[in-house]
């Protein structure tokens, strides 16, 4: 068993990473599914670090595994094998409701298909993911919406608003309760070409702000503007550098 585990630290320390200040550390990681044709092995002993403020982007063909290890970093599933540390936190020792409580403290998700409630106004949905985390402040609220360019819409209903409009909606969502990571689900797949620009660019304008971003995407245009890109092929994880950058940006 120490083997193992001396083996999977010597990845992340080949990959230029140091875990000691990794906000994301996977350690061996492997997710298996029962499938009808016997185990499907959907992530395959995933050894990598991200640190705080990096910007990684998460890329591979579809069934490469990519929502596999997305549900992971957002602590939506658990490993089947491995260890898989959150702000220093395991999250496998956790139980259910503290999973869900540590998943609200720490990540902010930003989704394709938005999930905004239909018959709440924007600055609602903001609230919305204040009242899950157990407090309510409007101002702070109205302050995230503001933060995102939207503050003259806050009484919108999404129906009333662009995608690239509810795509913003969905990030003053995701900051409202500053959470270290921001996990981006394909943030720019449902809009146009404006919009998708607007997105990047409040996506950017985080990151210099020091938010540590870890982004799926299948567009190149999006995923060259991260440090870093994780490819999967078949549940296997790549790391290298985009655009011919370091392998990792270190910050404390």
């Amino acid at each position: 068993m120490m083997v193992k585990e001396n083996s999977a630290m010597d990845n992340l320390v080949n990959l230029g990473t140091r875990p000691d200040c990794a906000v994301i550390a996977l350690n061996a990681v492997t997710r298996e599914y029962a499938g009808h044709a016997g185990v499907v092995r959907a992530l395959d002993r995933a050894s990598f670090s991200i640190v705080a403020g990096e910007w990684v982007a998460i890329t591979g063909p579809s069934g490469s595994g990519k929502s596999t290890l997305v549900n992971l970093i957002g602590c939506l599933d658990r490993p089947t094998e491995g260890q898989l540390r959150i702000d220093g936190a395991d999250v496998a020792t956790m139980s259910a409701n503290e999973l869900d409580r540590f998943r609200a403290d720490k990540i902010g998700f930003i989704f394709q298909q938005f999930h905004l409630i239909p018959y709440l106004s924007a600055f609602e949905n903001v609230m919305l993911a204040q009242y899950f985390h157990s407090m309510t402040d409007e101002k702070e609220a109205r302050a995230s919406l503001e933060r995102v360019g939207l503050g003259q819409r806050a009484e919108h209903l999404p129906s009333e608003l662009s995608g690239g409009e509810q795509q913003r909606v969905c990030i003053a969502r995701a900051l409202i309760n500053n959470p270290p990571i921001l996990l981006a689900d394909e943030p720019t797949g449902n809009l146009d070409a404006a919009n998708q620009k607007i997105v990047a660019g409040l996506l950017q304008d985080l990151h210099s702000q020091g938010h540590t971003i870890v982004m799926v995407t299948h567009d190149p245009e999006m995923a060259a503007l991260a440090q870093r890109k994780i490819a999967l092929s078949h549940g296997k994880v790549f790391c290298h550098p985009v655009g011919g950058g370091p392998v990792i940006t270190l910050k404390r």
